[in-house]
């Protein structure tokens, strides 16, 4: 990702930043800064402010709150993907004496672990960290909501128990192991556990009259893992990129793709949004955004990306209450991928063809069920319904004519060739389901046999 600001078309600009000045005037708050990154570059930033004195930029740090709970996430699937846990492990196994232990790793990351939503009083957020000085007063007596795994009830503490658990297996603490194995790599110079001038100072306005009142900025302590970090804009931005795409000093595309996907089902009813592992994901129109908002006392954060779009935008803003942040990120995002959508890649033809790959392609039966198989790049495949609905996946090549699924119903089953003695293809088996040639061939390899009498009318 580059830092330079490339051009977007004039009208795009000024309906970036008529969003922004809205927000702020509408939101009643001190300031507002926003940032829009496309394809990997920040192709626009803006700020507002109605304070004399502050004119903060897309450098500018803000309290980014709950956000840091996807920077706790990542460090915690480092640790899987060098196999020093497992997130079906349960929290025991690698930091005993919590009095929860037998949660899993995995229902921590995606909320579903059943831990009360804050610590006990007083209000973590307004006070300083010290007041909590063990795990034990974090989570407290009344700890435990709801059985592990069965809903999603967003947890604070959990995430302090997650950054205690990097601190454990790291066996330093978890902001030097944030700063070390992700904000350096990243390039992330201007996100930090405390603020770094230039920064914002929180405020709460007033409901009733148009008058501001200074808010405390605590350390959190032992809760730094769920709301700690100040940020800005442009770094943000560069973290979103980071989200879409995987960095392999980091965390490979696949682990960051797996932190996309839903953890647990949302509430009954609500089917617009879930949450993954460290993520929030929600549906807005025909676009589905992944990303997370944050709130402490003074400030808003909203950070969010379309991975179709190849669109991400961050909107900070120092109040507490009032100002949608995550609406007014999400509102910049779209008015980007709407006004100037990507540019589809051309069209190219595979770089070879390999013989044994093209007779396999074409339609294929499951039952009277129509498919066709088709070769993508890689030597991978994609099987898709010819006719209605249907199950649909992709899949990799594993070498030696298995492929596995990649995503849909057949998502991580495989997919082998079953050829006859002289090499010719009988069928495709698709863990355990038969796919012929032929809709329920006489000479096909179909389980439980066709009718001898064959197809016939009434």
């Amino acid at each position: 990702m580059t830092s330079s600001v490339e051009e977007l078309l004039p009208g795009t600009r000024r309906a970036l930043l008529y969003r922004l000045a809205v927000a702020q005037v509408e939101g009643r708050t001190p300031s507002y800064v926003g940032a829009v990154l496309r394809d990997g570059h920040l192709v626009w930033t803006g700020a507002r402010s109605g304070v004399e004195g502050l004119a903060p930029d897309a450098d500018t740090q803000y309290r980014v709150g709950s956000i840091t709970k996807t920077f706790t996430a990542v460090l915690v699937m480092r640790l899987r993907d060098e196999g020093l846990l497992d997130l079906g492990d349960p929290l025991e196994k690698h930091l005993p004496g919590t009095g929860v232990g037998e949660v899993t790793i995995a229902q921590l990351l995606g909320h579903s672990a059943g831990l009360s939503a804050e610590s006990p009083a007083p209000w973590w957020e307004r006070t300083p960290g010290s007041l909590r000085p063990e795990l034990a007063d974090v989570i407290g007596e009344g700890g435990r909501m709801h059985p592990p795994g069965r809903r999603h009830h967003y947890s604070n503490p959990g995430y302090t128990l997650l950054g205690a658990l990097v601190a454990a297996v790291r066996g330093v603490p978890w902001e030097e192991v944030l700063r070390r194995e992700v904000l350096e790599p990243l390039g992330l110079t201007r996100t930090s556990t405390k603020p770094v001038a230039p920064h914002a100072g929180g405020w709460a306005v007033h409901p009733w009259a148009d008058v501001l009142l200074p808010e405390p900025a605590e350390d959190l302590g032992l809760m730094a893992p769920a709301g700690q970090l100040w940020s800005t804009a442009a770094d943000l931005c560069r973290f979103a990129w980071f989200l879409a795409e995987g960095d392999d000093r980091v965390l490979g595309a696949a682990s960051v793709r797996e932190m996309r996907t839903p953890s647990v089902a949302p509430e009954a009813g609500d089917w617009t949004s879930a949450y993954g592992l460290g993520m929030q994901i929600v549906r807005a129109g025909e676009r589905t955004l992944v990303g997370h908002c944050g709130s402490l006392p003074g400030f808003l954060a909203g950070l969010w990306v379309s991975v179709a779009d190849g669109v991400a935008a961050v909107a900070l803003t120092n109040a507490t209450s009032g100002p949608l942040a995550g609406t007014t990120a999400a509102e910049l995002l779209a008015i980007v991928a709407e006004a100037e959508p990507r540019i589809p890649e051309p069209w190219r033809p595979l770089p070879e063809a390999d013989p044994r790959l093209l007779e396999l392609t074409g339609p294929w039966y499951w039952g009277t069920y129509a498919y066709g198989l088709r070769l993508a790049e890689g030597g991978g495949v994609d099987l898709e319904p010819l006719r209605g609905g249907g199950r649909r996946s992709r899949f990799a090549a594993a070498g030696d004519g298995v492929w596995t699924g990649l995503d849909g119903y057949y998502a991580g089953e495989t997919l082998t060739v079953a050829r006859r003695s002289d090499g010719s293809v009988s069928h495709l088996d698709l863990g355990s389901f038969v796919f012929t040639r032929e809709p329920y061939g006489p000479a096909d390899a179909v389980p439980g046999g066709v009718d001898e009498e064959g197809w016939r009318g009434r």
